[in-house]
């Protein structure tokens, strides 16, 4: 095993964690921003406020998103699982 091909499927592996992650926590993201915005001009300063938005925002993403990331992980594992002989 050499340390391009070590490299290689290091970068792979981030790259999907990277793309897997970001329409959950990009959604996450926009969701917070939303709600501390409209925390600060309203001034209600309730913590289930934050929260609870946040949570069923992601759930929501994870249900629409689910079908893609599923596919997105299964592939990457194939081609790890199919590359196994040259590892070795």
């Amino acid at each position: 095993m050499t340390p391009d091909l070590v490299m290689n499927i290091a970068r792979e592996a981030i790259t999907t964690t990277l793309m897997v992650s970001a329409p959950v926590l990009g959604v996450g993201l926009a969701v917070g921003l939303l709600v501390s915005i409209f925390q600060a001009t309203t001034q209600i300063q309730e913590p289930t406020l934050a929260f609870i938005p946040k949570i069923a925002a992601v759930f929501l993403a994870l249900l629409f998103f689910g079908g893609w990331i599923v596919r997105i992980i299964t592939t990457f594992t194939l081609n790890l699982w199919g590359s196994l002989g040259t590892l070795l």
